[in-house]
């Protein structure tokens, strides 16, 4: 026993909330920021114009991002504190059939009626709303809502995720800030998909693939259409 409490694993799954949010926001910085560039870069702007198109770009994605992810996030959190206290009430006003809901529950994965009503009376008697959230609802701590954890880190990873585009501009010549930007982009994007697929666990190529050919065609996308304007104009 003292050889079992002693051995801690480490699960990635506890990395959900912020990895999810953090993989969003530099994916997105690197995109929108780069393919803003790119855009402006198009229809024919100064180095000057572009550069700070890209740095209210940076500003005002970081903010948004922060904003939606927190507003976002908070309503899967109410989601969750009104599913935990319509348990807390339905326990007090009627624990015997909570039991036997919770005791099939564990019928259900296998366990003999006899011992899943053991397991569910333990489980009750040590903390009967935690047992339900996590069994019932499939709430824990480690998937739990994180607003303020989700909006920084989403901020944050914006962020550093913008800024790279923007040393590009800054480092290069006018008529050579659309391919360099591009090219730039494009290598910051498999290596955040590689970081990314690292942390969460999962395939190398398949993760760097999404990002990259997402990334682009919005570049592509967005390089089309300042091109139109540019000419239009």
């Amino acid at each position: 026993m003292s050889r079992i409490l002693k051995h801690r694993e480490s699960h990635l799954v506890s990395r959900v909330g912020w990895l999810r949010a953090a993989v969003l926001g530099a994916n997105d910085g690197i995109v929108s920021t780069a393919s803003l560039i790119i855009g402006v870069a198009a229809a024919s702007g100064t180095h000057g114009s572009i550069l700070v198109a890209g740095v209210a770009g940076l500003v005002a994605g970081a903010m948004s991002m922060a904003a939606g992810e927190y507003v976002s996030v908070s309503s899967q959190s109410d989601t969750e504190s009104a599913d935990v206290a319509r348990e807390r009430s339905e326990l007090r006003a009627n624990p015997a059939f909570e039991h036997a809901e919770l005791a099939a529950i564990y019928e259900q994965r296998g366990v003999s009626p006899e011992l899943a009503r053991q397991v569910a009376d333990q489980l009750m008697a040590k903390d009967a709303l935690a047992a339900h959230a996590r069994d019932e609802l499939g709430l824990s701590e480690a998937t739990a809502a994180k607003p303020i954890q989700a909006a920084l880190a989403s901020a944050a990873s914006f962020s550093v995720g913008a800024a790279m585009p923007l040393i590009s501009v800054v480092v290069s010549p006018l008529a050579f800030v659309i391919p360099t930007v591009a090219a730039a982009s494009l290598i910051f994007l498999c290596i955040l998909g590689a970081v990314g697929a690292r942390a969460g666990g999962a395939r190398l190529g398949p993760a760097i693939l999404r990002v990259a050919f997402w990334g682009m065609l919005a570049m592509a996308v967005t390089a089309g259409i300042g091109r139109l304007i540019g000419t239009a104009v």
